[in-house]
């Protein structure tokens, strides 16, 4: 799909601001969509390998909250907080990710979630408040790497739900 004129500007101006990640996974998009909309999910995939997430507060709608812990290989805790902004099943979501309401370090996510054949691409797009922020995610917390250990973790569970249906 071709950028607007718009669209291009506002990614051009982003551009040293964000990180894209994408993966197509084999599964479909409403499986996908519902895997990121439901609590019983997300604590079984998210994060990138060997982090585990405890789930303090769940509320799935716009404005609504995701208040939880991500637990490191090491132990260290990462207390996360993210805000639903926009809810368009079983297209989109974009939401607000910090370290607790008010974060001024908070950033965006869009996520889509586009028919891929049998298939769903999923892209997250994720933009930071400024360039600093970014590379400190990117060299210090290995966001783009956990992102894409993220994303298979997610294509891994989906997978497996669509093997056990097809089983059943």
């Amino acid at each position: 799909m071709a950028a607007t004129g718009r669209d291009a500007s506002a990614r051009s101006a982003t551009a040293d601001r964000e990180i894209v990640i994408s993966r197509a996974i084999s599964a479909p998009r409403e499986l996908v969509f519902e895997a990121f909309t439901e609590v019983r999910h997300l604590s079984r995939w998210w994060g990138p390998e060997g982090f585990t997430t405890t789930t303090r507060a769940f509320e799935f709608r716009v404005g609504g909250e995701w208040d939880f812990v991500m637990h490191g290989p090491d132990g260290t805790d990462y207390q996360e907080w993210i805000s639903w902004t926009e809810i368009a099943p079983p297209e989109r979501i974009a939401l607000l990710h910090g370290e607790s309401r008010g974060d001024p370090n908070a950033f965006e996510s869009t996520l889509t979630f586009a028919p891929d054949g049998a298939a769903t691409r999923i892209e997250m797009r994720t933009v930071f408040p400024t360039k600093e922020l970014r590379d400190e995610a990117v060299e210090k917390y290995h966001a783009i790497e956990g992102g894409q250990q993220t994303l298979s973790n997610l294509a891994a569970y989906v997978t497996e739900i669509v093997r056990k249906g097809a089983e059943g």
